[in-house]
């Protein structure tokens, strides 16, 4: 088995963070342009809102999930220079 270094560097700026920022802004923006109508259906106030919070929940899943794999990143970097 070949055995590699292997350099893992972490910037000061979180660049996956401000990307579901972006994305979650941008939720909103596209829900005030869809928002509907008094002529609409009553039930697409609801709909919309329902589809613009599981969107964002999504992105808040998925920077946790980022954040977990960073921290156990770390902790492997850390037991590594130990031995």
């Amino acid at each position: 088995m070949r055995h590699e270094n292997v350099t893992i560097t972490t910037a000061g700026f979180d660049w996956k963070a401000a990307g579901y920022v972006v994305s979650i802004v941008s939720v909103f923006l596209l829900g005030m342009i869809a928002w509907p109508k008094p002529t609409d259906p009553h039930w697409h106030v609801p709909v919309l809102i329902a589809g613009m919070a599981a969107s964002i929940l999504g992105m808040v899943f998925r920077y946790k999930a980022h954040v977990d794999q960073r921290r156990e990143l770390n902790r492997t970097k850390a037991e590594a220079r130990k031995r």
